[in-house]
């Protein structure tokens, strides 16, 4: 019940069971094109490229800067936790010229703050995180594409830790390139990053398009090579299209379970997945409230599916997680830089937005309190999420 990983859905876990196919076998081109079509329902998208990198959610995010950035272009990167810190590392690796924007954690960014950052800089893109666990806040996303059309930037956004359990609409906002992880919202193991690409993406991934050595596909591409080969999206797209090139050894078993994450969303129906998400987080963070504790942050930008409490004076946190880890089974997080040991991060997403885990969590945490000296409210955190229930 932390910020991530979470408990997988035993459905997708079975599915990942299932015997291997190469990546030559037609039925895997057609296991394929099945994902390519389900993540656009997931996105909600209509991108002909969206589909998966063999790798975790950093390998979505690595593979989407790598490719759609030239050594020297201009990345903007407005930080207001530590994962904007890791998009302005990947920029600045390869070799990007990156500049950044910076909140309080526990704040977002204006869409006039942005538009503003766009003026004054004038950069070739855009990377900016929807939803940070580190700070438990969502970036609001909706204008953003709109300015960055206005002003010729490429719009990428990192949604790890939100998409599935909080609204994204990738077309309607105008989002370029977005990227996933499945350990989160999606309900599977990490281990595979879905990521989508608008036309525009598409074409500046594609000048830069080379002839692999020891092949003559015609390729001329213009632009600068993309320096990573594992993560050349350019290849990447070849080997996911007819033309399926040689590029790697698909991760069989992991795309079973990446489409299984996906099947079983929109099976619920994205919308009504994001409304279990932000009814089982609304519930945990009225019961953690009911437990006497402090929500930390603008809790109106705070992110459905995980909500960071202030650690009570008097208790030693990692001692409390320890005993909720040991003692029940129950695993939370703690957070990062400015907020190490400070606040408690508690996660309903997934396979574990669910009553019963909210409870049982709200219940264990109690005791662990109680235990370690600190005065809890005499109706408690179960009664406070059951309120939220009922109502």
């Amino acid at each position: 019940m932390g910020p991530g990983p979470i408990s997988a859905d035993p459905r997708v876990l079975r599915a990942m069971s299932a015997a291997l196919v190469g990546q030559y076998d037609p039925a895997m081109t057609g296991y394929m094109n099945e994902v390519m079509e389900l993540y656009r329902g997931v996105f909600k998208t209509q991108n002909e490229q969206t589909l998966l990198i063999d790798g975790t959610s950093r390998a979505g995010i690595e593979a989407a800067l790598v490719s759609l950035v030239e050594p020297g272009q201009k990345v903007l990167v407005p930080i207001f936790g530590r994962f904007g810190y890791l998009l302005k590392e990947i920029a600045g690796r390869i070799g990007a010229d990156v500049v950044v924007r910076e909140k309080e954690w526990g704040q977002v960014f204006t869409p006039a703050e942005i538009e503003s950052a766009i003026r004054e800089e004038k950069p070739h893109l855009l990377a900016l995180v929807q939803g940070d666990t580190s700070t438990t806040m969502n970036q609001p996303l909706e204008e953003i594409g709109a300015l960055c059309a206005a002003h010729g930037v490429l719009f990428y956004t990192d949604a790890t830790a939100s998409l599935g359990g909080n609204d994204f609409r990738a077309d309607e906002w105008g989002i370029d390139a977005a990227t996933a992880g499945l350990q989160k919202c999606l309900g599977g193991p990490s281990g595979s990053a879905p990521i989508t690409l608008s036309d525009q993406a598409v074409d500046v991934i594609r000048s830069r398009r080379h002839v692999e050595e020891g092949i003559d596909d015609g390729s001329t591409g213009q632009g600068v090579r993309i320096a990573s080969n594992y993560f050349d999206l350019s290849q990447i797209l070849d080997y996911w299209g007819p033309a399926r090139l040689n590029h790697h050894t698909e991760a069989t078993s992991m795309l079973y379970g990446a489409r299984e994450c996906a099947r079983l969303l929109l099976a619920e129906g994205m919308d009504n997945a994001v409304a279990r998400h932000a009814l089982h987080g609304r519930a945990m963070a009225e019961g953690l409230k009911g437990l006497g504790l402090t929500l930390f942050g603008d809790t109106a930008h705070k992110m459905n599916n995980v909500v960071a409490v202030h650690i009570p004076d008097g208790i030693n946190g990692d001692a409390a997680r320890a005993a909720m880890l040991n003692d029940y089974g129950i695993e939370i997080g703690t957070s990062f830089g400015p907020l190490h040991g400070k606040v408690w991060r508690i996660g309903t997403m997934g396979y574990n937005a669910r009553k019963d885990a909210v409870m049982l969590t709200l219940a264990a945490l109690e005791q662990v309190l109680r235990t370690g000296g600190v005065t809890v409210p005499a109706s408690g955190g179960v009664q406070a999420a059951l309120e939220v229930y009922g109502a």
